[in-house]
């Protein structure tokens, strides 16, 4: 039956090797069980609950991906998103959670339909590298900055906006040798370096009564508070339609760089470098997120992690399908989860930042007209608390530096209809 779904001898695998890819992976990304749930319940959303639609839109998404697209390729709810979700659209903006699982939903609906009529490539192929690394650095940032300041390392302060905390604080010092420890271990090439960090870390807070113990296993926690709770009607309001666009574009780009990204580590890419059934893949990707979020958590998404699996030797479908059960597993450890600290869960945001702001180096810098657009987007995000503002940010002075410039030839139609837009919306809606 496993040869018969995977086709293992065809792709030079076999049995045990998925198996071990499978659990390689799911270490590398386990550690988003316990930092989802920690930053969409600071959203008011029930914590049990969404660890629990945490671990099954993760699995459902990976299964899919696993027996419809028979790739590598793990999906969860992605790194970025859930912050957005929390910090802007709920926080800044003032809509309730319900109206931001709406939001979710309809951009997987949309993401579905891109996926469907193959429009995906001329959107992609329409934006350029320079805001597509702008958009990642700056999502990583975004992250750093709530990962600094849920650590109390960084504070806000009325004469500077912000500046440094208490160095000394026991909290600061953990997050401080969590974020030592987990580089360290990536560096070193340890399996599952972050989830190591973030249990060091609770154990250490443990031994110093800084955190509670709540048990080790018990039967999975009600998804009632978030099951079917989006709210479509409200998130059809015409001011949501920026906030559906950024989270459609940062999962399209998320996906198709995680997909490119991990085929051409596993050797999956054809002879003209393109992937094959991208379509279903993609299909997957879009599924998981409506998936999740009925469930009740942010958009679920490809994960890059997966190249720690294909690099461990998984080349099928059946390596998402070991992740997807061991998914399931973890719905039973809800007590271990909810232990967990802000100052053991900070150092694992800095180092998924770290990871994401790499992409600077891919910038042209010789070319101001990319490099400026890009530093815009980048530091928009953060400094403006919003992922969607910085990426608006990012295409108007785009836009406007090759129109000023001229540089209009080297502009497409779907950069100035989208520029057009993001004027009105800060125009009319902000």
């Amino acid at each position: 039956m496993l040869e018969r779904l995977f086709h293992l001898k065809a792709h030079g695998t076999d049995l045990k090797t998925e198996v071990i890819a499978g659990i390689t992976t799911f270490l590398t990304m386990a550690y988003i069980i316990v930092v989802n749930p920690a930053m969409l319940s600071a959203a008011g959303m029930d914590y049990g609950a969404v660890f629990a639609a945490t671990c099954l839109a993760a699995a459902i998404g990976s299964l899919i991906m696993g027996v419809f697209a028979n790739y590598p390729i793990a999906l969860a709810p992605g790194m970025g998103l859930n912050a957005f979700f929390t910090y802007t659209v709920v926080g800044q903006m003032g809509h309730s959670w319900q109206v931001a699982l709406g939001a979710v939903f309809l951009s997987g609906f949309l993401f579905f339909l891109l996926s469907i009529f193959r429009i995906r490539e001329w959107i992609i192929n329409s934006i350029p590298q320079s805001l597509r690394m702008g958009i990642a650095a700056g999502i990583g940032l975004f992250l750093a900055l709530i990962a600094l300041h849920n650590s109390n390392i960084i504070v806000a302060n009325p004469a500077t906006l912000v500046t440094l905390g208490d160095v000394k604080a026991p909290e600061t010092l953990l997050t401080a040798a969590g974020f030592v420890l987990i580089c360290a271990l990536a560096a070193r090439r340890v399996m599952g370096a972050v989830m190591i960090g973030i249990i060091a870390i609770t154990v250490v807070g443990l031994l110093l009564g800084m955190v509670e113990y709540r048990g080790f296993v018990s039967a999975p926690p009600s998804l009632a508070p978030t099951f079917m709770q989006m709210d479509l009607r409200g998130a059809l309001d015409v001011g949501l339609l920026s906030i559906i666009f950024a989270f459609l574009f940062v999962d399209l780009f998320d996906t198709s760089g995680t997909l490119l990204g991990a085929a051409q580590r596993g050797n999956l890419l054809d002879k003209d470098g393109n992937l094959p059934r991208l379509g279903r893949a993609l299909m997957a990707d879009s599924t998981a997120t409506m998936a999740g979020a009925a469930l009740g958590t942010s958009t679920t998404t490809s994960y890059i992690e997966s190249t720690a699996g294909i690099v461990a030797g998984g080349r099928t479908g059946l390596t998402a399908v070991v992740v997807a059960v061991l998914f399931i597993l973890a719905l039973f450890f809800a007590p271990l989860a909810s232990m967990v600290p802000a100052f053991a869960t900070a150092p694992a945001l800095l180092y998924v930042a770290a990871l994401m702001t790499s992409g600077l180096a891919r910038i042209d810098w010789e070319d101001i007209t990319d490099a400026a657009p890009a530093l815009v987007t980048a530091l928009g995000m953060p400094l403006a608390f919003s992922i969607a503002h910085g990426i608006a940010l990012g295409f108007i002075v785009y836009v406007a530096i090759k129109l000023a410039s001229g540089r209009w030839h080297q502009l497409n139609a779907a950069l100035l209809v989208i520029a057009a837009l993001f004027v009105l919306k800060f125009a009319f809606l902000s």
